[in-house]
């Protein structure tokens, strides 16, 4: 089933659960009326038929197993139940569950090591967000682990393929801003000036960063499933594609 909340893309649904799209710039759960949660649940108020596919549970609502940043975009998941709710946040905590990213960053992302597809950034980081001066924050820092894979450069960035292994707050563009390739659009960690001269030059004003898969295993089953979306959002395809002219 395909439908659209408020133009919400959902991309997958099930017994108990469900993975929609959130646009960059909304939040998932932190104002009512507003953010996803608010956004499905009102669709799903007003489509029975697609409320009794997922079987929502009565007066449960809609909780979000894990979390995006406002500024990114992609994919979340949804339960509707408490058992279904309790089954998929066991999964993230026991880290049964991948997320993969597609990220643009400043600058010519070399690789670690040239024998190797995958890298691996390992900065502990600590569980308050820090900034642009302090990237890993205060206090005591965890390890945190972020595999990159390089899938194409343009004139001024580089495309990547980004799983998490573990899931610090903001740890992407943490750890993107130490590699010294901050992720572009990032007003908290990369360059103000940079995301300034964007909005300005190429009506780019968002993060470019989207939560592209999710594989997790559904309550009522036991083998994993995959759910992608189709497509890079529209503004960074075109962001990437009109940079990549320059070395055309």
């Amino acid at each position: 089933m395909e439908s659209r909340s408020n133009t919400i893309p959902f991309h997958g649904v099930g017994k108990g659960w469900l993975v929609v799209e959130k646009p960059a710039g909304i939040s998932v759960h932190n104002e009512p009326g507003k953010d996803l949660c608010s956004l499905v649940s009102s669709f799903l108020q007003n489509n029975q038929e697609a409320a009794k596919i997922i079987s929502v549970a009565p007066d449960y609502g809609i909780h979000p197993v894990h979390r995006l940043d406002q500024d990114t975009s992609g994919l979340v998941l949804l339960a509707v139940d408490p058992g279904s709710f309790h089954e998929l946040s066991k999964q993230f905590e026991t880290h049964l569950v991948k997320k993969h990213y597609t990220a643009i960053l400043h600058g010519k992302l070399e690789k670690s090591d040239e024998n190797k597809e995958w890298g691996e950034w390992q900065w502990a980081l600590a569980k308050t967000a820090g900034g642009r001066r302090n990237p890993q924050g205060s206090g005591d820092r965890q390890v945190s682990t972020t595999r990159y894979r390089i899938l194409e450069y343009s004139e001024r960035y580089t495309l990547v393929e980004i799983e998490l292994m573990t899931g610090r707050k903001h740890q992407i563009r943490r750890h993107a801003k130490l590699a010294g390739h901050p992720v572009v659009g990032d007003l908290r960690y990369g360059s103000a000036r940079a995301a300034k001269y964007l909005k300005e030059n190429h009506q780019f004003d968002r993060l470019a960063l989207h939560a592209y898969a999710l594989s997790f295993t559904p309550p009522d089953s036991k083998t994993v499933k995959t759910i992608k979306t189709m497509d890079m959002p529209k503004k960074m395809a075109d962001l990437f594609s009109g940079d990549k002219k320059g070395i055309s």
